[in-house]
């Protein structure tokens, strides 16, 4: 199983659309059957990252397709007008 984890940096100012695609990104979840769990959480202490999440893959060729999956495109693209920064990081559990 891979454990997929994203942080992301927002811009200011930038609240409802953060909404929108952290809602977007939760709403993938049941829908591309290759995400086998999912976290989603805007963090609530000070810090770098403003948001993260946490997914499930049984394997790498689940998560690529989960990339590529026109559905993750779309909420994806919301995220990349957003953001000023993402991290990540994909490990076996």
């Amino acid at each position: 199983m891979i454990k997929h984890i994203v942080m992301w940096k927002f811009k200011p100012d930038t609240e409802e659309k953060q909404n929108e695609f952290l809602a977007g990104l939760a709403g993938l979840y049941g829908v591309i059957p290759q995400i086998k769990g999912q976290e989603i959480g805007k963090n609530i202490a000070p810090g770098n990252y403003d948001a993260a999440l946490v997914s499930l893959f049984d394997s790498m060729e689940d998560l690529e397709a989960y990339k590529k999956d026109p559905r993750h495109v779309k909420v994806a693209a919301l995220c990349k007008a957003i953001r000023t920064d993402r991290v990540a990081v994909d490990y076996e559990v």
